[in-house]
């Protein structure tokens, strides 16, 4: 049974160091036990009260990271059911998958296009994650030799398919000091594939089709001291893989169960069909694959998997902000108009886009609102005549515009007199309420 957050108190050394980041053990304590810090955050903790808060220390699902020549993906460490209860913390890894019937160069040209496939989404890179190598041919060598092949394409991590030991180890042979996904281990071969995990400091894939069975083979697996495992419990349809992963979820979180506690791996990619491996993938990442392995390929259907996986793992309680300060739009001169918006990135974004998609020259002053929109940042006292005006000075505007002409933005045309007021010799005019509108505005007014 988990410990409350008094009773961890009790175990901790009291004395309110501060070197754990928090004020007083006590507040520690409370985070320990919301499973929101780690145990070894305190370096006081003596070995007896370690053992006892074993249980309150570790998080409800292991946090299972797959290392290769310096990029990893992580999986796991959640605390909340719904998003909005406090955050998810570790996006699922999305995985490309490739067969060892096909030929090195067909890999190599499959595995290249995506890993260079790389997209910005309001200020934030998005790219898949790894790649996984299924063996199909009933060959060791083949196997190997489309690791290699991926291998000489890409350095993301790479989940290894097989449920033979010894393809597995052929495979293995091909990455030296890397930690990657053993995929995977069953009531036949478990043994066999637990060795071979630890041998190799690897995380190890455990399949089974019912949550019983499932739960028994992890925990042989783990009492052999294998403890990064990824569970698969089958279900490759809507329902099923639903019901396993909110079943696994819940009983990981809410009941502590030991035996499930571990990320989730998913294979939209057996739909057999691009459309429907999307949507069983965008399902897998709201109801809670860890990895996601696809069969295929294009921007077009990798594209809205990024972007939902950013927007359900983001913080809603931390606005996606960009850095304050003075930005230029397709070169602008100093004769130029200053366009005035929040660090809300939406915002910025929307801003930058349709100027610079008109080909319009222009200065963007962003100002600091703590990641707000404009309408809320107002609102909140965060978007003001006075914060404009500080930004303005603090980013040495008047030395590279000679215009000395501000556009607010038309949602708070009741700044422009208070703006006036603190930017004298400035002209204040008000822009247009919607960012699409801009160009026309810039054409017409400026």
């Amino acid at each position: 049974m988990a410990l409350t957050g008094i009773q961890i108190y009790k175990l901790l050394p009291q004395t309110n160091c501060k070197e754990c980041g928090f004020p007083t053990c006590l507040a520690f304590a409370m985070k320990l036990a919301a499973k929101q810090v780690e145990l070894s955050d305190c370096p006081y903790v003596s070995d007896e009260s370690k053992s006892e808060l074993a249980e309150s220390a570790a998080p409800p699902i292991r946090l299972v990271t797959l290392k290769a020549n310096g990029s990893e993906a992580k999986a796991g460490n959640e605390v909340v059911l719904f998003r909005h209860e406090k955050t998810f913390y570790h996006m699922p890894g999305i995985f490309l998958r490739v067969f060892d019937s096909e030929s090195a160069e067909e890999i190599k040209a499959k595995v290249s296009e995506a890993d260079a496939y790389q997209v910005n989404y309001v200020g934030m890179d998005l790219a898949i994650d790894g790649f996984a190598v299924a063996s199909v041919s009933g060959d060791a060598a083949a196997f190997s030799n489309a690791v290699s092949a991926v291998r000489e394409a890409s350095q993301r991590p790479l989940v290894l398919m097989s449920r033979d030991p010894e393809f597995m180890k052929a495979g293995l042979s091909v990455l030296d000091g890397e930690s990657p996904l053993l995929y995977g281990a069953d009531s036949d071969n478990w043994e066999a594939m637990a060795d071979l995990a630890k041998e190799n400091k690897a995380a190890l894939g455990v399949i089974e089709d019912s949550l019983e069975a499932l739960a028994d083979l992890t925990q042989k697996i783990a009492d052999q001291g294998v403890e990064d495992l990824v569970i698969d419990p089958g279900g490759r349809t809507f329902s099923p893989a639903l019901t396993f992963g909110t079943q696994i979820r819940r009983l990981s979180l809410k009941k502590n169960f030991r035996p499930l506690g571990y990320p989730i791996i998913s294979f939209p990619g057996d739909a057999g069909e691009a459309g429907l491996e999307s949507m069983l993938a965008a399902q897998a990442i709201t109801k809670y694959a860890g990895f996601i392995v696809i069969d295929n390929f294009t921007p077009a259907s990798v594209y809205p998997l990024l972007v939902l996986r950013q927007n359900i793992y983001t913080d809603p309680q931390k606005p996606i902000q960009v850095q304050p300060g003075l930005y230029e739009i397709n070169g602008p001169k100093p004769e130029d108009p200053l366009l005035v918006t929040t660090n809300f990135s939406i915002t910025y974004f929307s801003v930058a886009n349709e100027v610079e998609g008109a080909g319009l020259p222009a200065w963007l002053l962003v100002t600091d609102a703590e990641g707000m929109s404009v309408l809320t940042a107002w609102a909140a006292g965060k978007f003001d005549a006075e914060r404009i005006a500080k930004a303005v000075k603090e980013f040495n505007v008047a030395d590279k515009t000679t215009s000395k002409r501000v556009v607010l933005p038309g949602h708070v045309a009741v700044l422009s007199g208070e703006l006036e007021e603190e930017l004298p010799g400035w002209e204040i005019r008000v822009g247009p309420r919607e960012a699409v509108d801009l160009p026309a505005f810039i054409k017409q007014a400026l």
